[in-house]
């Protein structure tokens, strides 16, 4: 078959596209698991989020999820088994829906729905040097995959899609979770995106 230069240069076009919207997907972010979020976030003078997300229902998401009270819900649901089925794992294990390359060694599903389900896979900004460029206003949070979680990012678990919805009041939810750095580190921060 013979193409016209008209049609090289569209299949040169939509090959380019293609080559760049795959360079812009190859950003995606490494999942690290929260035990890899505590070697710093466990102590007391960072805020010891780490322990308070240990006593948090989120830490216990998935193992919820082998429950009678999930598997009648499961059942309801055609759900055979809610620690397999997509339908629960989606919002009841962190980075769940990540292609298997971005769940770094030490991701752990049953982990339930760690830190990165609300701050972002943690991959890029997991090192101490990427953590003070942030902190300092050197490096922008979101470049390196750093989410500051807001309503949206909880409704979109805490949703009517969930056969255990119940109204659902952001502000409310927020400070029952509440796990912030102390004020006096926080001070010291020159980003907007971190306060």
């Amino acid at each position: 078959m013979r193409y016209s230069s008209m049609d090289k240069i569209v299949l040169t076009a939509a090959c380019a596209a293609f080559v760049i919207a795959g360079v812009a997907t190859a950003a995606d972010h490494v999942f690290v698991g929260a035990t890899k979020c505590a070697v710093c976030h466990k102590k007391p003078e960072q805020g010891a989020q780490y322990p308070k997300w240990l006593e948090s229902k989120h830490a216990k998401a998935y193992a919820t999820l082998a429950t009678p009270e999930a598997k009648a819900l499961g059942t309801k649901a055609g759900v055979e088994d809610p620690q397999k089925d997509a339908k629960c794992l989606k919002c009841h294990v962190t980075g769940y829906a990540a292609a298997a390359a971005l769940h770094g060694p030490k991701y752990d599903p049953t982990e339930g729905v760690g830190c990165e389900s609300c701050h972002g896979a943690g991959g890029d900004y997991i090192k101490k040097a990427t953590m003070e460029g942030v902190t300092s206003g050197t490096i922008k949070a979101t470049s390196v995959g750093l989410i500051i979680p807001d309503q949206k990012t909880c409704e979109g678990c805490h949703n009517a899609e969930s056969p255990s919805f119940k109204p659902f009041d952001f502000e409310k939810m927020k400070a029952k979770i509440a796990h912030p750095l102390p004020a006096e580190l926080k001070a010291k921060y020159k980003t907007a995106e971190t306060k």
